[in-house]
């Protein structure tokens, strides 16, 4: 019943303002609306990413539960881990409405919320009810207006650390002035030591995360491979939306903000293969960008990526899309001759070279 309700509620939700329709699909999660079969896992599937057990390596990008509002339904979806965020220390309202676009022709959207949140206070309140099964993370957020972004990661970590797995430090959204700036080597080695050093302070010191934009040169790349192995971070996701633009076929092609979805594939595994050269597999990485089917999760897998996360494939294919994702990605390691995430990973990366 669940399943057919989702079959038929998609159609409709296109119908609706895309930010709206979001709001009404967290509700829905809420609401049990819809299925929640529990992660999808078997032999094949269950891995390790820094150091944390995952049913599956399908993880929930952040920016689908903001406000770490669903927690315990999108644990039960079918996915092996789930990122909530981004949280900044102060509440803020984000960019002017309307700021999230669907581009359907190209299985794509356009976002430029600008860390629309509730504050790290109350998403740590969330947090702290939240299951004591399944894999949680929050993706670390900066205010916009804020003299100290790196200071503002650190906040963040403080109040939320406690009560998830994993922290994101994330850099790479584009809707925030002067945030990407913070990729630099010297900005990025300094921002990253302060949240290590929160993160030491936290009881139970957890994975810390960071997240990438696809924008960058290979000299970028390898600033950030040096960075990431000097602080002791425990792994990269690869990658944030693009401001690039190429090939888009929907009306809403030229709007201001990131793109996400199907566009972003190639360029972000890529970038997701190139670091994997670089580091040799002395950190983890996580692929994301236009994930949509089990053939793409595995391609990140085998361009080098532990795990994997998604969002907007979701919009056009719904939330039972990650159980779907992991079952089929469990055929494809059978027919390879697979017996562990572990083993495929990086097996095609020359590939993307």
């Amino acid at each position: 019943m669940k399943a057919m309700l989702q079959k038929i509620g998609l159609p409709l939700m296109h119908l609706l303002d895309p930010e709206f329709a979001h709001g009404l699909s967290i509700n829905a999660l809420n609401m049990g609306l819809v299925p929640t079969p529990g992660p999808v896992t078997s032999p094949r599937l269950t891995t390790t990413l820094a150091g944390m057990s995952l049913p599956n390596p399908i993880g929930l990008a952040a920016g689908f539960d903001k406000n770490a509002e669903a927690i315990a339904p999108l644990l039960a979806s079918g996915f092996g881990f789930v990122e909530v965020g981004a949280a900044t220390p102060r509440p803020q309202a984000g960019n002017a409405k309307p700021r999230l676009f669907r581009l359907t022709a190209d299985d794509a959207a356009i976002n430029r919320f600008g860390f629309n949140n509730q504050g790290m206070d109350v998403i740590a309140g969330r947090l702290a009810r939240r299951p004591d099964s399944g894999v949680l993370g929050i993706n670390l957020g900066a205010n916009k207006d804020s003299s100290d972004k790196a200071e503002d990661f650190a906040k963040v970590l403080t109040t939320c650390g406690p009560h998830v797995d994993f922290a994101t430090v994330n850099v790479s959204s584009p809707n925030t002035e002067k945030l990407r700036d913070l990729q630099g080597k010297a900005a990025l080695e300094g921002l990253l030591e302060g949240v290590m050093t929160a993160n030491a302070a936290v009881e139970n010191p957890v994975a810390i995360f960071l997240k990438i934009a696809p924008d960058l040169e290979p000299s970028d790349l390898q600033d950030i491979a040096d960075v990431a192995l000097s602080t002791g971070i425990s792994g990269i996701i690869a990658t944030n939306t693009t401001l690039a633009r190429d090939g888009l076929l929907s009306a809403h092609a030229a709007q201001v903000g990131g793109l996400s979805g199907q566009p972003l594939f190639d360029k972000s595994t890529r970038i997701l293969a190139h670091l994997s050269k670089l580091l040799s597999g002395k950190i983890p990485l996580i692929g994301v960008g236009g994930v949509g089917s089990a053939e793409q999760a595995y391609a990140k897998i085998q361009a080098g990526a532990s795990a994997v996360q998604l969002y907007t494939a979701m919009v056009y294919k719904g939330i039972g899309l990650a159980g779907d994702i992991a079952r089929g990605l469990d055929d494809l390691l059978s027919r390879d001759g697979f017996e562990n995430i572990a083993e495929a990973v990086g097996t095609k990366r020359e590939e993307w070279l």
